[in-house]
């Protein structure tokens, strides 16, 4: 006899299933078949419900990257973060980023809610440490949706104050102990936002 994968695969899910459901008296004539439609159905739901999952966690956890030009990466922020600056950068980000950003910086203000895109969570240390004062400048000036741009909103100037003072809602990380062989993590040290 000339069996065929398929005849095979056939034979052992009809064993399979006929073991599992002989008992219960069902009909085990097209099992089979039956059990091959199911299992590539449900391996389909699973494989579907793992890619949906990954993507709201890589979403969830910054994977959904906002890109930035390398040029822009490395600008330099040419200000100082005086007390007068972040006081004068504090009133800019109330009037244009607070409604989106939150009063504390946690992505969570008042219009936060309207977007599928969660504003920024500025008190994220992990996020604001790898991100470049160039970058935060960047994404000011430029904007993506739903944020808008503020390269003609607000003067050079005023862009380079909000990057020193969105920096100040992220506690600072403590830098890792400098041993040979040892796990790379930074421990968050408490802040106190101005």
């Amino acid at each position: 006899m000339n069996e065929t994968p398929r005849v095979r695969l056939r034979e052992r899910l009809g064993a399979a299933a006929c073991s599992a459901k002989c008992s219960s008296g069902t009909d085990t004539q097209n099992l089979g078949a039956t059990m091959t439609e199911r299992s590539a159905i449900w391996g389909s739901v699973a494989f579907l419900g793992l890619g949906l999952a990954w993507a709201a966690w890589a979403f969830a956890h910054g994977k959904d990257r906002w890109p930035v030009p390398a040029e822009a990466k490395n600008v330099k922020n040419p200000l100082p973060a005086t007390e007068a600056s972040l006081a004068a950068a504090k009133a800019i980000y109330v009037d244009n980023c607070e409604q989106c950003h939150g009063e504390k910086g946690k992505g969570d203000g008042s219009d936060a809610p309207m977007y599928s895109v969660k504003p920024a969570d500025f008190t994220d240390a992990h996020m604001m440490e790898e991100m470049t004062d160039g970058e935060i400048f960047y994404k000011i000036s430029e904007g993506r949706r739903p944020m808008p741009s503020f390269k003609k909103r607000l003067t050079e100037e005023q862009r380079w104050q909000l990057v020193n003072y969105v920096r100040t809602f992220a506690p600072k990380l403590e830098p890792a102990p400098k041993t040979v062989g040892a796990s790379v993590t930074k421990k968050v040290l408490p802040h106190k936002h101005q």
